[in-house]
């Protein structure tokens, strides 16, 4: 199959790090190429952007500076990473993508959220996931779980009502193209959130094969 891009999605302390874990594992069972990412970063210097963006500071950054650098890291990782790993056939699993934007500096902020698709446009041009995974949890009990990993960053030391709006945001856009969208509950025990992705990835593969045979079929769209 060719190159394909799966992004994975929700607020702090959904359990995305161990999540994605096991979505390469799954493909690694599969015998599909991939590599794994996560935004803001993915190359030295969106890691360096992220930096920029995750420290908190005496400074307060406005939100259109936080929206830019956001944007910015993703340029430069579509660019070294992204997109020459899809190009060589490898399926890339991604920690965040523009769905994170749009819920954090859309919902969470409330920029607008036409900028933000004109900037998606801009910098991705027609490049979307080809699947979305939302980990969705109850904010209060993310931030719970988060914050026992460590001093908060910049983004953890907002208030519930900012990670409600972020979460509301996720849910709306997964409702609006639900054939993109796989919502995981994310409360559950590790091994039902597991359980559900690994459900969700077999019927996406399953969907990515029939299209690719009917394809193969009808060359032409005949």
């Amino acid at each position: 199959m060719s190159g394909c891009l799966i992004t994975v999605e929700g607020i702090e302390g959904v359990g995305k790090t161990t999540n994605i874990n096991w979505i390469c594992e799954c493909l690694a069972r599969l015998g599909i190429p991939y590599c794994q990412s996560r935004e803001p970063g993915g190359t030295p210097l969106a890691e360096e952007i992220r930096q920029l963006l995750l420290t908190p500071r005496d400074e307060q950054m406005s939100d259109m500076t936080e929206l830019l650098l956001v944007f910015a890291a993703r340029a430069q990782h579509l660019h070294q990473l992204i997109r020459p790993a899809l190009a060589r056939g490898e399926w890339v699993v991604c920690d965040r993508f523009t769905d994170a934007t749009f819920a954090y500096q859309g919902g969470g902020r409330g920029l607008d959220m036409s900028l933000i698709a004109t900037l998606e446009s801009l910098v991705q041009q027609a490049l979307r996931p080809d699947l979305t995974l939302i980990l969705d949890i109850e904010p209060a009990l993310g931030l719970a779980r988060a914050h026992q990993r460590g001093a908060p960053d910049r983004f953890e030391q907002e208030a519930v009502s900012f990670f409600s709006r972020v979460r509301q945001t996720y849910l709306a856009r997964a409702q609006a193209a639900p054939e993109r969208y796989l919502i995981v509950d994310a409360g559950r025990s590790l091994n039902d959130v597991q359980a559900q992705i690994s459900s969700g990835l077999e019927q996406f593969c399953q969907r990515r094969a029939a299209g690719a045979q009917t394809s193969e079929a009808h060359p032409h769209g005949a």
